[in-house]
């Protein structure tokens, strides 16, 4: 299927990680590139997550009108991706088979690939995107620093952007500061007054400053 949006081309895209066929859906700008490219990764698969949630599909259209790439996907078992859920394991691999399938398209410049994870998503995406070289800018958008740990990113060098909100319930705003500022440069983190966990009426503004930091980060490097 293809579709045609505020100068971007989006269709429905499959890839595989392993034996296991994932879905997606590309946004590539319609003028000549090659562009940077940012994986959106969704939150947790047994809780609902996929692909099609709110902050992720803000996170696509503001990454798109930015005339950057843009890739969201389900995990696998989620929606039409095959297999199971694989306790972030599998996750993780997917993530990694995503950049990969980003980084050889036509229109994409494979030196310059960010990765956003929100929730759950950022668990599993960020892991992989510190360890990639193929990727130069992440973002976490409400890491649950309850659930998981995200120790890893201490020894992240790469730009990285955190955001929560101030009434997040999973990661309390002094424990995201005091984590934040733990971390080494280049980093950039902020809380967004009143917004919840769930980002519900505050997506435009959040998709806006993640976008912002990717643009910074990406396209004008």
């Amino acid at each position: 299927m293809l579709c045609y949006n505020l100068g971007t081309m989006e269709r429905e895209v499959t890839f595989k990680s392993g034996e296991l066929v994932l879905e997606g859906v590309l946004n590539i700008p319609e003028s000549k590139g090659p562009f940077p490219a940012v994986i959106i990764c969704h939150p947790h698969p047994l809780y609902g997550g996929s692909m099609d949630n709110n902050v992720v599909n803000s996170l696509e259209a503001a990454i798109s009108q930015a005339s950057l790439v843009s890739l969201k996907f389900n995990f696998r078992g989620v929606g039409r991706s095959q297999g199971v859920y694989c306790n972030g394991i599998g996750e993780q691999e997917d993530v990694g088979v995503a950049i990969s399938f980003v980084s050889t398209l036509d229109g994409v410049d494979p030196r310059r690939i960010g990765l956003a994870g929100y929730s759950a998503g950022a668990a599993f995406g960020l892991p992989v995107a510190c360890a990639d070289n193929r990727v130069k800018a992440l973002a976490g958008v409400s890491p649950p620093l309850r659930m998981f740990d995200f120790g890893f990113l201490k020894n992240c060098l790469k730009p990285k952007f955190i955001i929560s909100g101030s009434n997040d319930d999973f990661t309390i705003a002094s424990s995201f500061i005091q984590f934040s500022q733990s971390l080494p440069q280049p980093v950039e983190y902020e809380i967004v007054e009143g917004a919840a966990h769930f980002w519900w009426g505050y997506e435009s503004e959040l998709a806006r400053k993640v976008t912002d930091f990717f643009v910074r980060e990406l396209k004008h490097r």
